[in-house]
């Protein structure tokens, strides 16, 4: 089945596991905000355009 006892190297390995976790949420949650502010700045743009 699944063992996941690493003895000795799990505290690295699971901290190594979970900061590419937070640092990938991370990346994602920068990109959805960013993403919002680009479309909320074309929007006023286009609406400045007309």
């Amino acid at each position: 089945m699944l063992d996941l006892d690493m003895s000795p190297y799990g505290l690295f390995v699971w901290g190594a596991w979970g900061i590419s976790a937070l640092a990938l949420l991370a990346l994602v949650v920068r990109s959805a905000v960013a993403s919002r502010r680009w479309k909320r700045d074309l929007e006023r743009l286009e609406a400045a355009g007309e």
